[in-house]
């Protein structure tokens, strides 16, 4: 959809990466942003991101837009600081892979003073919500953008994870753990377990089992209209469940995992003629081509 706001530009957000690099662009980013009368809003991230999370700090709700330095770990933690807001976003490549940056830091300027007059597009990009419930409460509830991944401890013996579709009951996995993930996320950990490549515009949500036990137990795309509850085994222990690979929450033997899509879609900042193919033939190798 074309993105189009009337009211003057005042606000821009900045989500860094702590890298010497990435700070010394958001340094001369943000300069450039103040000397025509922007003001920032900057968060550097460090590596206890976590913390950043648990006192549920979100971005202000007039910001116009923003902007990531960083890599898709950064991009996932700006994603969850955006929360339920409809505030587009798009990344700036500074990490090792980089499947959501739209951006390399050489083409920043050229591409902010676009998105600052207001010519730009978005795409929106599916969210899930995990919920667990503990005692008949919700104890933990958190927005997604890739996956949720359930798994055993390192020393732990196969999972048992029973998985239920619309409180029809599927089946249940004796594996390592079971990953969710949105179209988005189908390029992380779920393409490294051996799921398929989803285009983000597909309307899906992706089960990936983990090293399985019984080879039947495949990969498997599932309506997003759905609800999928996951319950553990009595004899299943030293269980985690992880959101988006950076934040996590011991699972005890009742709880109950239900997961659907969010209503709230990320809305990502597209670079006209820059295909999703191109990016996917670049990051996976194919034909070639290199990162």
């Amino acid at each position: 959809m074309i993105y189009r706001r009337k009211e003057v530009v005042k606000k821009i957000g900045l989500v860094v990466k702590s890298d010497n690099r990435a700070m010394e662009k958001a340094d001369e980013f943000e300069e450039w942003l103040i000397k025509k009368d922007i003001n920032v809003i900057r968060k550097d991230i460090t590596s206890h991101a976590n913390s950043f999370f648990k006192k549920k700090l979100f971005a202000p709700s007039d910001l116009f837009c923003v902007f990531v330095l960083g890599g898709d770990g950064t991009f996932l933690t700006a994603a969850r600081w955006i929360s339920n807001q409809n505030i587009p976003i798009i990344g700036v490549k500074f990490g090792e892979v980089g499947f959501l940056a739209e951006l390399s830091e050489n083409n920043l300027f050229s591409a902010a003073e676009n998105i600052i007059n207001e010519n730009f597009i978005t795409q929106p990009r599916m969210r899930l919500r995990v919920q667990v419930i503990r005692n008949y409460l919700e104890y933990f509830s958190e927005a997604v953008l890739n996956d949720i991944v359930i798994n055993k401890g390192a020393l732990a013996r196969l999972a048992d994870i029973k998985t239920y579709i619309d409180d029809y009951y599927l089946t249940t996995y004796r594996a390592d753990g079971l990953i969710v993930s949105t179209p988005t996320g189908s390029t992380a950990y779920s393409l490294a377990a051996g799921g398929p490549v989803i285009h983000p515009s597909v309307s899906g949500i992706l089960m990936t089992p983990i090293c399985p036990f019984t080879l039947t137990n495949r990969p498997l795309i599932v309506p997003d209209s759905v609800s999928i509850r996951i319950e553990t085994s009595k004899k299943s222990s030293d269980i985690m469940l992880t959101i988006d690979g950076q934040e996590g929450v011991e699972i005890d033997r009742e709880d109950k995992i239900i997961i659907k899509k969010w209503p709230y879609p990320i809305n990502m900042i597209t670079i006209p003629n820059q295909l999703y193919y191109n990016v996917l033939k670049a990051k996976l190798r194919w034909s070639g081509s290199r990162v």
